[in-house]
């Protein structure tokens, strides 16, 4: 991997967080990343894990970016969990797009604790495969796969 040289974006609330000008409770930072507390405590310890350049979503990784960056979210994970003795599973998710849900468009992973199944977190997904046949998912697969590139 080549040096790295962040970029940042003035107007981006994540990008001021990177650079200290709006104070964050961090739990791990390194020359990469910056994990810090999600202000919105999903769950007890949600954490949120971002790059330390302004990338507005998983679209915009390259390859070392990537690399970097997932590289370091089982460790924080880790420590996360070590954290508190009553957290038995974490969800870790990240939104693309507005119709994702994202609303903060500096890409972060969300590092979300579980504790229960009635810990006030829900995640949905609906089965449609009743709408799909051989020939649906052949369909999908090639296009998926004309485009992947190296």
């Amino acid at each position: 991997m080549t040096a790295f040289e962040p970029k940042l974006d003035d107007d981006c609330i994540f990008c001021k967080i990177i650079k200290g000008d709006i104070p964050s409770y961090t739990v791990y930072e390194d020359d990469m990343v910056k994990a810090f507390l999600d202000i919105s405590q999903g769950t007890p310890g949600h954490t949120l894990v971002i790059p330390k350049t302004h990338v507005p979503d998983i679209f915009a990784y390259d390859t070392d970016l990537a690399s970097a960056v997932f590289a370091r979210i089982p460790k924080i994970a880790r420590a996360v969990k070590a954290a508190d003795d009553k957290i038995i599973g974490m969800n870790i998710v990240n939104n693309n797009g507005s119709v994702a849900y994202q609303s903060v468009f500096h890409s972060h992973f969300h590092l979300i604790p579980r504790y229960s199944d009635k810990d006030d977190f829900r995640m949905i997904f609906k089965d449609n495969s009743k709408n799909y046949d051989e020939t649906d998912y052949t369909k999908l697969q090639n296009a998926i796969k004309t485009h992947l590139t190296d």
